[in-house]
C-alpha cells in the first residue's frame, strides 16, 4: 500500500499524486528511442526556461512554500523537480542513468513536478508519507551510514520505519534507488500547485505509456490520490 497520512493531507490539502506500480521490469540502459524522446523533452524545457525563471514556475513555487512550511529551506534543499530544472539551466542536459530513472526524469522535466522511482525490493511493506518523528532511519545515496530525519519534516517511510525519501521530494535513499536488478518499482508523481490535478493526471498517463513502450513485458497499475482518496491499497503488493 502507498498512502498519505491524514496530518499531511490536512496541512497540504492541495496535494495530488499519481502512483504507478510496475512489476516484471528489466532495467538497463535506455534504448535509442527513449534517449531521443528524453533529449527532445529536455530541449523543450530549456526553451521554457528561456521565457520563465525556475522560481516563477507555479509548480516549483508551490513546493518551495511547502518546504518552508515544514521547516526546510527551499533554496538549500531543492525539491527534485527544481533540481532537474536547475541542472538543465546550468549544464544544458540531464545525463542518462538507466531506463527507469530516465522515464521518471523525462516526465518530471516535462511537467516540472517531482517524480520518484523506488525499487520495492528493500522496502518493507507499505509506504506512508507522513511527518517524521526523528527516530526513523535514512541511508543517503552513496553512503552506508544511517542518519535520522529532522522531526517534523515530511518523509516516505516503510513499515520498519526506514525512510525512502527525505524532506518530501528532496533526497531518495540508497535502498530505494533503482538499478540493473530492479524488477518491482513504485513511481510517484506529485503536485501542490493550482493545476496539480490536471498535471498529475497527465504525468501519470505519460508514465504508464512510457512503461508500456519501453518495458512491454511489465505489468503496470496506476492510481490517482488526493486528500479525499489518500491511499492506493494495492500499490506495491
Amino acid at each position: 500500500m502507498f498512502a498519505y497520512d491524514a496530518e499531511v493531507t490536512e496541512r497540504y490539502p492541495s496535494i495530488r499524486a499519481g502512483v504507478v506500480h510496475a512489476t516484471g521490469l528489466v532495467n538497463g540502459p535506455s534504448p535509442p528511442a527513449l534517449s531521443e524522446e528524453y533529449a527532445a523533452v529536455q530541449h523543450s524545457a530549456r526553451e521554457r526556461l528561456n521565457a520563465t525563471a525556475i522560481a516563477d514556475l507555479p509548480s516549483i513555487a508551490a513546493w518551495r512554500r511547502a518546504f518552508s512550511a515544514f521547516g526546510a529551506k527551499p533554496t538549500q534543499h531543492r525539491n527534485a523537480a527544481e533540481a532537474l530544472q536547475r541542472r538543465l539551466a546550468k549544464h544544458g542536459d540531464v545525463p542518462s542513468i538507466n531506463a527507469l530513472v530516465d522515464i521518471g526524469n523525462l516526465v518530471s522535466i516535462r511537467y516540472a513536478i517531482p517524480v520518484a522511482v523506488f525499487d520495492k525490493a528493500d522496502v518493507a511493506g507499505s509506504t506512508t508519507v507522513r511527518f517524521a518523528t526523528g527516530a526513523e532511519l535514512f541511508t543517503d545515496l552513496g553512503s552506508s551510514d544511517s542518519t535520522h530525519p529532522e522531526p517534523g519534516e515530511v518523509v516516505f517511510v516503510d513499515d520498519d520505519d526506514v525512510v525512502s525519501a527525505r524532506r518530501w521530494c528532496w533526497r531518495q535513499s540508497a535502498q530505494s534507488a533503482t538499478g540493473a536488478t530492479t524488477v518491482d518499482a513504485l513511481v510517484v508523481v506529485e503536485g501542490l500547485h493550482d493545476t496539480a490535478q490536471r498535471d498529475v493526471e497527465s504525468a501519470t498517463h505519460d508514465l504508464v505509456e512510457l512503461l508500456a513502450a519501453y518495458q512491454p513485458q511489465s505489468r503496470v497499475t496506476s492510481y490517482l490520490l488526493s486528500p479525499e482518496s489518500p491511499a492506493a491499497e494495492n500499490a506495491g503488493r
